[in-house]
């Protein structure tokens, strides 16, 4: 009997820990950077690193915000620099 009350406190333990991570909202928040590592375009050269990265923002800032402002500028200079190749190679013909 004394063997099997010493697996059940570790087990215990173990579970009040799962509770604490999930209550306190770290298991979203590992969650959500893996998500976001696995649908990442690109795969970065060192996962660890932008887990770093992404997880060690400061506290208030709006991550996925950010990333969607990121991806729609990238798309606004893209436009602009076909806009300007159009325009140069119109230039040029004048």
């Amino acid at each position: 009997m004394s063997n099997n009350s010493h697996y059940q406190a570790p087990d215990a333990k173990k579970e009040e820990y799962r509770k604490y991570l999930e209550k306190s909202g770290v298991i979203d928040s590992l969650t959500k950077v893996l998500v976001n590592l696995y649908e990442e375009p690109e795969r970065p050269g060192n996962a660890v690193d932008y887990v770093k990265r992404y997880v060690g923002a400061p506290t208030g800032v709006d991550v996925d915000a950010i990333r969607k402002e990121n991806e729609e500028l990238k798309a606004k200079v893209k436009e602009l620099e076909k806009t300007i190749a159009r325009l140069t190679k119109q230039q040029g013909r004048s």
